[in-house]
Parts: C-alpha cells; structure tokens; sequence
C-alpha cells in the first residue's frame, strides 16, 4: 500500500491532517466495514501513534469509529430508528430524534381513485383519494417506502406542498384541520420484492417490515398508509408489567 503523505510545514497540525482525510475516506465509504487499526495508519501515513490516536479519538467523540480498550477501531453501525408500539409516532419525527437529517423523494403525489384502499376508509369505490408515495431517507441513505391515501375532500390541499422536508400529519393539522388522533396497525416481516429492494438499496438476505395503518381523527378514517421499512435500520418496541401484561406505546 503506498504511503499517504501529510504536509510537515508549520499550519495545521499533523492530526488534524489525518483527521481530515479519514473523514474524506469514511464519506466516500472507502473503509468499508473495517475500519483500519493505529498500526497500519501509522505505516500508511508515516505519523506517530500519538498523531493516530487524537485523530481517532477525534472521530470516536464525533460517534463515527466506536473504539473501546484493547480494542481496534472500528466504524459506528448507523444508529437504529426505533418505533414504539401503540401511539401515533411519525417516522420523521422518528429519524430526526436519532440526530441524523430525514427527507423525502416524492415519487407520485396526485388524485386517484382505488376501490380497495376506499373500502378500508369506508367510502365508496369511486371516491376520489389523494395519493402520497415517497422514499423516506435518513441521512441520504433509503429507509423506507411510504404509500399513503387521504380522502380528497379533506386532503386536497396538500397537493401543494412540497413533502422533501415535512410531515405528513403536521400538514394535514395545519392545511386541512385534520389531527390522526388514533388508529391501528398491522406489522409484519417480510422478503422485499427486486424492485423494492432497489428502491430500499438492499441486500437480497435483508429483510423488511410491512405496516399497514389506519389512521383515525375523532373515531372517523382519514388515512390508510402502506410502509415497507428495512429491518436492518428500524425496530418496534413495547413496554409490559407483571400486572398489566403488554402496555403498548408509541411515536408520531
């Protein structure tokens, strides 16, 4: 492997040199899963093990390496978004609590009618329903494929906005005066067809969670919502007692 050569005139320091090429190198993922140990950065770069170190002490505080006594470096495991079962939680909301940016690709957000999804909010079939699909992002990275549809008589405002950095249920409130205040779900695990696994950005052994979601406002549907989530960054959690058995909980 050819040495890497940091600058030795008077100026930045020689940690903070490295510093900076190992970020540059863990964002172009260049490490992979491993991350390399003081050793070999010290041969690489032909620096001390103290110049090592801070700089790698430096990327432990940041959370991006995890490093413990006796211990190689190695690169942090995304931080896992947690859904807590039983409330009205929003995967932005979910996202953003975990420190890392959500955003939203829109794939289709238009006026369809559909019989089936009709049906489950109790209308008739020929009802018109806004349609909402987007791919849900975490820091840039694919988290999940969101379907929504919203009866239109209550909805049609929010054809206008742009969903790249919002949530859904914060404008329904605010444009339509429309709060889920409840609602039930279904989960389940499953294999991600081809085409959602490109979407997802998965591998064929990662599997997903599909949550179907009635989303209720004062007992009346207002929302029915398909979700297919990658198990390898998301998780559903419940609280219970001796008492009380499963106290079911969760986010917005």
């Amino acid at each position: 492997m050819a040495a890497r050569t940091l600058s030795r005139v008077a100026g930045t320091p020689l940690w903070a040199q490295l510093l900076a090429d190992l970020r540059r190198r863990l964002d172009q993922d260049e490490f992979g899963a491993a991350f390399p140990g003081e050793l070999a950065l010290v041969a690489e770069y032909g620096v001390s093990r103290h110049t090592v170190r801070e700089a790698v002490r430096r990327l432990r505080d940041e959370g991006v390496v995890v490093a413990g006594r006796g211990r190689s470096p190695r690169r942090a495991e995304p931080a896992e978004i947690e859904q807590p079962l039983g409330e009205i939680y929003s995967l932005f909301s979910a996202v953003e609590a975990t420190g890392r940016v959500q955003r939203s690709v829109v794939r289709t957000l238009d006026v369809r009618a559909d019989g089936v999804v009709a049906a489950r909010l109790g209308l008739e079939e020929s009802t018109p329903l806004v349609h909402l699909e987007r791919l849900r992002l975490a820091d840039a990275e694919p988290l999940a494929v969101d379907r929504v549809w919203l009866p239109e008589r209550l909805a049609a405002p929010l054809l206008e906005v742009d969903f790249a950095r919002t949530g859904l249920y914060a404008e329904y409130a605010t444009r339509c005066g429309v709060r889920v205040t409840g609602g039930s779900e279904r989960i389940r695990a499953v294999v991600p067809g081809t085409a959602e696994r490109v979407l997802l950005g998965t591998a064929p052994e990662v599997a997903a969670f599909a949550i179907d979601r009635i989303g209720l406002a004062g007992g009346t549907p207002v929302e029915w919502r398909q979700t297919l989530v990658r198990a390898d960054r998301f998780s559903v959690t419940a609280r219970f007692s001796a008492r009380d058995g499963y106290r079911m909980e969760g986010a917005g």
